[in-house]
């Protein structure tokens, strides 16, 4: 059974970017699935082991290689999206992101044949068969066990400022949900997902993920698909919340504060700070998500203390002073993923929707 361990955490603030992103054709719709571009044909070098399917066949996940120095991430992802787009457009394909693909109809989309995810399909049934999401996921490295679970119980609190900020699929299964980000609600569906718990430290973690595994309620530790977690194989803190996104500079201000986050918790971590997590209940962390699913850019979340409620706005600024970043300032001010997405299929129809989500490298 295979297992992480407290010996994988030796690197502060390296990053690792994953994107899920969808299939789709010539004029932007889902394709039913297809093997071409992960196993009838070789991809380019640099997305060897790192393209494969997710559950569907129409949805492919791509990870870049360790980024040492987070001046390089713009120019990773970069290459890793220019190899995937030249892949699938040798061979006749196109590649869109978003939360969800506004015109994907799940009924009629193939199962990936991989056989983690038969095994999902069996063990979860009608959940992970709708399940049509894709999301972005920013591992930042961390050099300690104990830091990295102390790091993730409070980042509980901030992941649903990147939620909010980054909500992107107002539509699924062809309606109109009325939720900014109906990804996050789709995907809550699945178990072990959603907001976790606090950890009391490293080996209180690790006796969970060692529960879940020899009680066979999950086949590996990756099912542990929680908004961040400890990733104890990589030896990251692992922030899972933010819906997928076609523009890399929405992408890279996720990963811009994602790092900047971690590095000023590990501060405080280091200095003695008590941190919040153990404070925080996650009956009201799940209503701070659900603000953000609900009303995106146009949340009130609940503060840090969970007393009272203020705009996302405020705290974007707030978070961007403290910091010193100003990538989620200009998402913020920008128009939303899902009012972008609302506004072009009433005024442009669905073609100028499916173009508005094709993937970009620049």
């Amino acid at each position: 059974m295979e297992r992480g361990s407290p010996d994988s955490f030796t690197r502060m603030g390296t990053l690792g970017i994953e994107e899920e992103c969808f299939v789709v054709d010539e004029h932007g719709r889902p394709t039913s699935g297809t093997d071409e571009l992960v196993y009838e044909h070789d991809p380019p070098e640099i997305l060897e082991n790192r393209l494969d399917h997710e559950l569907f066949k129409f949805v492919v996940e791509t990870q870049t290689p360790l980024i040492e120095d987070p001046d390089d991430a713009r120019e990773a992802l970069r290459d890793i999206r220019r190899a995937l787009l030249a892949h699938a457009h040798e061979h006749g394909y196109d590649v869109a992101a978003a939360g969800l693909h506004p015109f994907a109809r799940w009924r009629e989309l193939e199962h990936a044949e991989k056989s983690r995810y038969r095994s999902q399909l069996d063990r979860i049934q009608y959940p992970q068969h709708r399940n049509t999401t894709a999301g972005l996921h920013v591992h930042v490295g961390v050099d300690d066990a104990d830091k990295a679970v102390w790091i993730a119980n409070e980042l509980r609190w901030y992941v649903s400022i990147m939620l909010a900020l980054s909500a992107n699929s107002p539509f699924w299964n062809g309606f109109d949900t009325g939720l900014q980000s109906a990804r996050a609600k789709i995907f809550e569906g699945l178990p072990n997902t959603g907001m976790p718990t606090y950890f009391e430290d490293f080996e209180a973690f690790d006796r969970f993920e060692r529960r879940m595994l020899e009680t066979d309620s999950i086949n590996d530790r990756g099912e542990l698909w929680y908004d961040v977690r400890p990733h104890t194989a990589h030896g990251t803190v692992e922030i899972r919340t933010p819906d997928g996104q076609a523009d890399p500079d929405v992408v890279m201000a996720f990963v811009e504060y994602s790092h900047a986050l971690v590095e000023a918790l590990a501060e405080e971590y280091e200095d003695g700070a008590p941190g919040y997590g153990r404070e925080h209940r996650r009956e009201l962390l799940d209503e701070q998500k659900w603000r953000a699913i609900r009303h995106g850019h146009d949340a009130r979340l609940l503060d840090r203390e969970m007393e009272g409620t203020v705009d996302l706005g405020e705290l974007v600024d707030r978070e961007c002073e403290r910091l010193g970043i100003d990538g989620i300032k200009t998402i913020y001010e920008r128009e939303s993923g899902a009012e972008r997405q609302r506004r072009l299929l009433e005024e442009e129809g669905p073609d100028a929707l499916c173009e508005s989500l094709l993937l970009e490298a620049e």
